[in-house]
């Protein structure tokens, strides 16, 4: 087992053993239904580890253009974990026997109507990713250092089915992420000490 994975499992599992009753959520902006879904927050093993991400295509219907995590719905008969690798192989070409699973993390409730699972996942360094054109434009990866640090979480406001809705923007190298994405990003934060990771 590498440094890394004991010390992301070890994290993982000392966060969520803790209650924190004000993680982000966009629950009062979501219907009554959900339909549930899942992510891959794929983190790349390295001294200094990145966290994968991708640009949705541009003809999405939903959310065209925007940056987000490997993912989707949940197919029949699936699990979170199982439909957060399958969108990672089917978006990027991310085979699931490369992805040690650290675990499932906080859902978060959107205000589209999805109940998102995130999934927490270590992937090999450059992995020959491909993306899949139809639904990813690009893909990227941004040091987990300044993808986890609240100093770079920028808090934003705008109107949202007639509310004001307060969101988070991550700013990278001029990939703008933000709004689901972000919230995810900002609650895994809170229950990883993600410092410890960047220790020798």
């Amino acid at each position: 087992m590498s440094t890394l994975l004991q010390r992301l499992q070890r994290l993982f599992d000392e966060g969520h053993g803790i209650e924190i009753s004000d993680l982000r959520s966009d629950r009062k902006f979501a219907p009554e239904r959900l339909r549930p879904a899942a992510v891959l927050i794929g983190v790349t093993n390295r001294p200094k580890p990145g966290i994968l991400f991708t640009h949705r295509a541009d003809h999405m219907r939903s959310h065209p253009g925007q940056v987000a995590f490997p993912g989707g719905k949940l197919d029949p008969g699936e699990d979170s974990i199982e439909a957060a690798l399958r969108e990672a192989q089917e978006e990027l070409s991310i085979n699931p026997q490369d992805v040690t699973v650290i675990g499932a993390s906080d859902r978060f409730i959107t205000g589209s109507g999805f109940d998102v699972t995130p999934v927490l996942g270590l992937v090999p360094p450059d992995l020959p990713l491909a993306p899949n054109p139809r639904e990813v434009s690009e893909w990227f990866e941004a040091p987990l250092d300044f993808i986890f640090n609240p100093a770079n979480h920028v808090e934003k406001h705008g109107m949202f089915r007639g509310l004001n809705r307060h969101y988070l923007e991550i700013n990278w190298q001029g990939h703008r992420i933000w709004g689901v994405t972000a919230a995810i990003i900002a609650n895994l934060s809170r229950r990883l000490a993600w410092e410890e990771l960047l220790n020798d």
